[in-house]
């Protein structure tokens, strides 16, 4: 990257309100890791102390923004985030680019249908009979495809996922590496005094549009399908157990774990670490925080909730402020004890007796 500002400016689609337009700008960095030629970005009120110390040369800033005190240059946009995405595009890595052929060491079954001359099939690929692969689809280094699997058209794997016998992928879905698509569900009987395993007859579905970041896993239904709803984007190690079902447009954040039979509505936020208990269900557009756990039924929002068990996000705020307030009150207790021995010494000791 070498570009000076006032070409920068006419990238984004902004105006310079001060600084030379001459400058160089050579990278791009967040405002606390900048250095002198960066350019980053400034749009929440929150990093106001890193942008009054940031060193990048140059930083993009709302249209509002007032820049009498700021030593980096500044260019106002609409939207500085999106203005910083355009220029991440243009000048940042971009992945090697889709390129149709067949790695000589990948094992192809002659069963599988697809156009194989749309594929990008990397090395050590097994791809088994019966699997359906759709135009366009990339199947990176050391994948799996199982038996009757369907990998849609446009659907990308990166090294080193499985997909399981007869578990689909939909069309664009995008599964980074390590992910597993329809291994066993966790489930046994006691029986006899030994953990005997109920057979996983089901498959996993996921929709057009999922993203599914690394090593997360998704088991294969008990019988029916684990189903995973169009658009929904699941972060890294999250699980999601056997005949879950996962509403449209969801986003599932790291750490995330779904017990089986759980039902997830459309538009659903779990931030990282969250827990849903098995058979519950949780309505539409609902917002669980970091950490929430889910035990029983939770309506269709919009709504947040925080805690364990989770609670709406107001009543969790209160309990937890009275729990920050608990030193306080134990101290002015303290005292008001002191202040009582001091004028009747016989007091405390008969509440203490009484008890």
């Amino acid at each position: 990257m070498n570009i000076s500002l006032s070409a920068l400016a006419e990238l984004v689609e902004g105006e310079i309100v001060n600084g030379a337009p001459d400058t160089v700008i050579t990278g791009f960095a967040s405002l606390a890791e900048a250095r002198q030629g960066d350019l980053s970005f400034f749009s929440d009120t929150r990093y106001i102390a890193r942008m009054d110390c940031t060193r990048a040369s140059a930083v993009l800033v709302p249209q509002t923004w007032s820049s009498e005190t700021q030593k980096a240059a500044c260019i106002r946009v609409e939207n500085p985030s999106q203005a910083f995405e355009k220029v991440v595009d243009r000048f940042g890595f971009h992945a090697s680019p889709f390129s149709v052929g067949i790695h000589p060491s990948a094992v192809i079954a002659e069963s599988v249908k697809a156009n194989r001359d749309t594929l990008s099939i990397g090395a050590n690929a097994v791809i088994e009979a019966g699997a359906q692969i759709g135009d366009g689809a990339e199947i990176g280094a050391g994948c799996f495809v199982g038996k009757d699997a369907q990998i849609g058209s446009g659907a990308k794997l990166f090294p080193n996922v499985t997909v399981l016998e007869a578990c689909t992928v939909g069309d664009r879905s995008i599964l980074h590496s390590g992910v597993v698509i329809g291994a066993d569900g966790f489930g046994y009987e006691f029986d006899k005094g030994r953990h005997r395993k109920i057979r996983q007859a089901g498959i996993v579905q996921i929709d057009a549009d999922v993203e599914i970041g690394a090593g997360t896993t998704i088991d294969r239904a008990r019988f029916g399908r684990t189903w995973i709803g169009e658009g929904t984007k699941i972060d890294n190690l999250v699980q999601i157990g056997h005949n879950v079902v996962l509403g449209k447009h969801c986003i599932l954040v790291s750490g995330t774990a779904i017990a089986g039979s759980a039902v997830i509505g459309d538009y659903v936020v779990m931030a990282a670490q969250c827990g849903v208990a098995g058979h519950v269900t949780i309505g539409a557009q609902v917002t669980l925080g970091g950490r929430c756990g889910v035990t029983k039924d939770l309506p269709n929002g919009p709504a947040m909730y925080l805690g364990y068990p989770a609670i709406p996000v107001k009543e969790e705020k209160r309990r937890l402020g009275g729990i920050n307030r608990l030193p306080k009150l134990l101290e002015r207790l303290r005292k008001l004890e002191a202040e009582v021995a001091k004028l009747c010494p016989d007091a405390l000791e008969t509440v203490a007796d009484s008890d």
